[in-house]
């Protein structure tokens, strides 16, 4: 009755040894539910509700759940949203990034644990998209992702102000003693004025812009505002959709192929997306057997360049982006870089897709791709013996002058000696040094934190200097900016280089030769290694935290558990 090609109701039913009795007994307890038997008979879209209290970028999903189920009953299925684990960037201790593969675990299993045909994954706080599309590609049954959509902007003293660039920018400047504490109070009621997630391109919005580019969500659905009605149709017609990849079986290992994955890191590029996008997308690739190649992406960055006016790399917010025609408009302008015949969740190609969208308008926030934001991708990949696994900086959002610099090494040996010292007076600092944090990668922190965004010394930040060379194994948000050097690997807790650099050391980072020195002789580090010792972290003998630190990737594998990851059957990029 209930084979491998069972559908609805029937599909996965539970072990009791009697098949029949099994969807007996189901069929007994979902009518508790008030289902009629008619409602019972049909294909089965399950919908990943995952509002919790604790989420203001998740507010907005009783309505979008209430917008999917009505796309999925006019297209004649049955809609059955249940919850999962929900993860607000700033809400999560030690950070959101240690709870992105138990919320991707939580996924999967409850996708297949419960009988659906296909699924409506609703997330939008950072590490919730990635964790869904994670759990989506690991389930492999026919999925969407539906974002919640980004905040609206408000206003400080008549100057408009969003989540969360402008958070670190008021936050320096009252560092720097240049804002009162009325003033730092009057901004943090204006920042963030209702649901959604960040307004600029942060982690939330790059997620969201790169999904619609894998092709695993509708056309034009990554931009709509969290409170506009054009964002509540687009979570209509993922349920429609949804319904047509239950009766096609079109699954996530159709559309999410080394072509597709290329078109997401091509959208990374000219986003100035967020550098945590690098990490979840070597993650997802990961669930499909796929190794990122960071020399192929940096090669990729190479030609294709920064055309997304929005901030840290630009100036404007995602609302903005949207009522320039959302992700449409930046596709027509990467055209002759992507694979338009990709398939999507449409059952349509992707330039079939783009082709079906509305043409193109004046507008000022995507520029043509001949004058661009920016002559290159948003990010590069250093390498060097600092760094020799890589590291990456987000040079569209660097300042320019310190893209090639030589300064001493001032060491913060963790993210609480950083917070003990950074603004100690006595600290032996200035503008021209290079902060460097060890101890924040993924299992030196755990959880590789949004620690890379150094605050600058106040004594530092009083003169007026707004950015310094920062270098860490640590991750930082993807609204951030600065010269910023991240995702050092093999991180510090692993005994890689970054572990041995001692206050004093000289380094040179060249961005434009993609390099990163450690000016150290090969026997000094030698000897350095030798007294190497890895950090302890309590509670680290049992739970998700053991689980965690024994089997945690490093960042350029995605940081993904190994017992997750499928053996690996090619490389994306595709070396050309």
């Amino acid at each position: 009755m209930a084979g491998d090609n069972a559908r609805g109701l029937k599909k996965g039913l539970t072990s009791y040894g009697d098949s029949a009795f099994s969807l007996f007994l189901r069929k007994a307890f979902i009518k508790g539910m008030g289902y009629s038997d008619d409602a019972l008979d049909r294909p089965i879209v399950g919908i990943v509700d995952t509002f919790s209290a604790y989420n203001a970028c998740h507010a907005n999903v009783p309505d979008l759940v209430e917008a999917v189920k009505r796309g999925v009953m006019l297209a004649g299925a049955l809609p059955v949203p249940f919850p999962t684990i929900s993860i607000h960037e700033s809400f999560a201790f030690p950070t959101s990034m240690f709870m992105r593969n138990l919320m991707a675990i939580d996924t999967e299993e409850m996708i297949r644990a419960q009988p659906m045909d296909a699924v409506v994954m609703i997330g939008g706080c950072d590490k919730t998209v990635p964790a869904q599309l994670m759990g989506a590609a690991s389930a492999n049954i026919p999925a969407i992702q539906l974002v919640t959509g980004p905040m609206m902007t408000g206003s400080h003293r008549g100057e408009r102000v969003g989540a969360c660039t402008d958070c670190r920018r008021f936050w320096g400047r009252y560092r720097a003693g240049e804002i009162d504490d009325q003033e730092i109070a009057e901004v943090n009621n204006q920042l963030v004025p209702g649901a959604g997630t960040c307004g600029v391109m942060g982690t939330a919005s790059t997620m969201a812009l790169v999904t619609e580019a894998l092709g695993m969500m509708a056309p034009g659905g990554a931009t709509p505002p969290a409170v506009s009605a054009d964002r509540r149709r687009s979570a209509e017609e993922s349920g429609k959709l949804a319904v047509a990849l239950a009766a096609n079986g079109l699954t996530p290992d159709k559309i999410m192929t080394v072509k597709a994955f290329e078109n997401a890191l091509t959208v990374l590029l000219a986003t100035g997306g967020s550098t945590n996008g690098i990490v979840h997308l070597a993650a997802i690739a990961g669930r499909m057997g796929l190794e990122l190649d960071l020399d192929a992406f940096d090669a990729m960055g190479r030609k294709v360049p920064v055309l997304v006016d929005l901030k840290p790399s630009g100036q404007n917010y995602m609302e903005d982006l949207h009522r320039a025609g959302g992700l449409p408009t930046i596709l027509r302008e990467l055209k002759d870089h992507l694979h338009l015949d990709c398939m999507t969740v449409t059952g349509r190609t992707l330039g079939e897709n783009l082709e079906a969208m509305p043409g193109g308008w004046t507008q000022t926030i995507v520029s043509p791709i001949a004058k661009p934001l920016f002559p290159e991708g948003g990010m590069a990949v250093l390498r060097g013996n600092l760094a020799p696994g890589g590291a990456i900086v987000k040079q569209s959002a660097a300042s320019p002058k310190l893209m090639s610099h030589r300064g001493r090494a001032i060491v913060f040996s963790s993210i609480a000696d950083l917070g003990a010292r950074v603004d100690d007076p006595d600290l032996d600092v200035t503008e021209d040094d290079i902060l460097v944090l060890q101890n924040a990668g993924p299992k030196g922190a755990p959880g590789m934190p949004e620690a890379g965004y150094m605050p600058i010394p106040k004594k530092i930040a009083a003169k007026g200097v707004k950015d310094m060379v920062r270098i860490s194994d640590a991750r930082m948000s993807g609204t951030a900016s600065g010269t910023i050097v991240l995702h050092v690997t093999p991180e510090s807790a692993e005994g890689g280089p970054l572990a041995l650099v001692r206050t004093g050391d000289f380094i040179t980072l060249d961005v434009p030769n993609r390099t990163l020195t450690l000016e150290v002789s090969d026997e000094e580090l030698a000897a350095r290694r030798a007294d190497f010792t890895p950090p302890v972290h309590e509670g680290s003998d049992r739970g998700y935290k053991r689980l965690y630190m024994e089997t945690v990737t490093q960042a350029d594998h995605g940081c993904d558990f190994t017992f997750l990851m499928p053996p690996k059957t090619g490389s994306v990029p595709e070396a050309k």
